[in-house]
């Protein structure tokens, strides 16, 4: 069982940066591909990126490319996402999850996910 709990979500003008944390309980966080996703109100949930269990790959959707950068601390049991040149469309609650398998872009190839943490940006 992994519990995953995210952090790090706010208000933030358009053109800013944050950084969301997912903090991972157990001592398994290292056996576990790790993804971010998102979900927009009134939106299908979307695939943001993801990173290999040592985390020497990352992968990311198309549109976000450039912007979002995702890494992970084995030792702190975290995964991160920096959120750079943030624009109003990519207000939405932001999940992070863990997967036994290579990091996929399916959200159904999760198997734990966090509760949410909002993520406003404002013009």
């Amino acid at each position: 069982q992994v519990q995953l709990v995210e952090s790090g979500g706010g208000l933030v003008q358009a053109g800013g940066s944050l950084r969301l944390s997912c903090a991972a309980s157990g001592r398994t966080f290292s056996s576990y591909a790790m993804g971010w996703f998102r979900q927009a109100a009134g939106k299908a949930r979307e695939y943001v990126a993801s990173i290999s269990r040592g985390g020497a790959s990352t992968y990311y959707a198309d549109s976000l490319k450039g912007r979002f950068t995702i890494s992970r601390d084995n030792a702190k049991n975290t995964v991160y996402l920096h959120l750079n040149s943030l624009e109003r469309e990519d207000t939405a609650v932001y999940y992070c999850a863990a997967s036994r398998l290579y990091g996929s872009s399916r959200s159904t190839e999760y198997d734990y996910w966090g509760q949410g943490t909002q993520v406003t940006v404002s013009s």
